[in-house]
Order: C-alpha cells, then sequence, then structure tokens
C-alpha cells in the first residue's frame, strides 16, 4: 500500500513520486528484484531512504505504484454500469476502460508488467493486490445478484475476470505489435460467448 508523503521543497509530490517509480523499475529490472536495496533506489531518484518510505511502504510498492486508484477507478467504473447491462459485459467493459493507457505510459506499464508477472520475489505481493480487486468485483457482482460477497458466483466471476485480464496483459507483453486494448477485448469476448475461439 503506497503512503502519502511530501515532496522536497519546491518539488510537486507527483513528480517526486514518478522519478522514484522510474528509478525503481529501472534498476529491477536491470538488476533483479532482489538485488537491489531500498536506499539504491532512493539514491537513483535523488532522494533520501527517509523520503523514499514518504511514498513508498516497501520496494514492492514502488513497482505497483499507486494500485490503490486503480483499484477505485475500477470500483467507480462499475457503480457507474448500466443496470440494465449484463452483469459480467459491465465487469469484462469495466477491465477494458480502466486499462485505457495513453501511448505514452505504456513502455513504462511494459517495465512494470514484465516484473509483477515474472519477478518470483513480487508473487506474493501480487495476491494481496489481486484480492484487492476481487473484492471489489466480487462485491459488484453480489450486489447486482442479490448474492453476497462471498458466495461462489460472485468470487468465482472475480476470479476469471481477473484471470483473463491477466493472460491478456501476458500476450501482450509477448507480442509488442499487440494492442493491450485488443488483447483484453478478444480475452473477454471468449470469456463472455463461452470460447468461440476453441474448435468444437
Amino acid at each position: 500500500m503506497t503512503v502519502t508523503g511530501t515532496a522536497p521543497p519546491g518539488v510537486p509530490a507527483e513528480t517526486t513520486r514518478a522519478r522514484v517509480e522510474r528509478a525503481a523499475l529501472d534498476l529491477f529490472t536491470l538488476r533483479g528484484f532482489e538485488q537491489v536495496t531500498t536506499d539504491e533506489v532512493a539514491d537513483a531518484a535523488g532522494i533520501s531512504r527517509r523520503t523514499f518510505f514518504r511514498y513508498f511502504a516497501t520496494k514492492a510498492d514502488a513497482v505497483w505504484g499507486d494500485f490503490g486508484a486503480h483499484v477505485a477507478r475500477l470500483e467507480e467504473l462499475l457503480a457507474g454500469t448500466d443496470p440494465g447491462r449484463p452483469v459480467l459485459e459491465s465487469v469484462c467493459a469495466a477491465y477494458v476502460e480502466v486499462n485505457d493507457y495513453a501511448g505514452t505510459e505504456l513502455p513504462l506499464l511494459r517495465e512494470r508488467m514484465l516484473l509483477i508477472l515474472n519477478e518470483p520475489a513480487l508473487l506474493a505481493h501480487s495476491q494481496l493486490r489481486y484480492a484487492e480487486v476481487d473484492r471489489v468485483v466480487a462485491r459488484y457482482v453480489a450486489d447486482r445478484s442479490g448474492a453476497t460477497p462471498s458466495d461462489l458466483v460472485p468470487r468465482l466471476v472475480a476470479a476469471t475476470t481477473r484471470a483473463s485480464a491477466t493472460t491478456a496483459f501476458e500476450a501482450w507483453l509477448a507480442d509488442e505489435h499487440s494492442a493491450l486494448g485488443d488483447q483484453l477485448r478478444q480475452a473477454f469476448t471468449e470469456l463472455t460467448r463461452g470460447f468461440p475461439g476453441l474448435v468444437h
């Protein structure tokens, strides 16, 4: 979970946060997550160790960035969906929209996701992050269906849509010429239509 802090005098907080993230991702990609210390990230970003911890509680949080805002945006999109739209379709559409990044953001996103999906030391941390997303989706499905978030179907929808999104990200990372949005839409089309891509 990221920690809100203050930037050095005269430096906007978002600029400092972005600089720390950039330094962390570059170092982790170059040398490996476990081989880089917090002090080294702070040095590369031109800040003190103390300032680093004003923005991020751990090294892993620097990889994920402001993931809390991402989850909040997904929750907001789900809350604003058309109640007449099918539940599963609504969840998939919200996933696509929340992952609609500007072209200038994609190189950093690619670096971030390569670490998240391939760095063994981040796997446990990733499960905590994925659980945040699953809770939001399960609550939405439960509200729409009259169930409770802990019931089978809300949990199943949360798990399968998140797995579909993760698989779409993996396909995008494997093919530099593909578009993330296209991969997400294809994955969700397969899911919502019962995998029409299979040969029956």
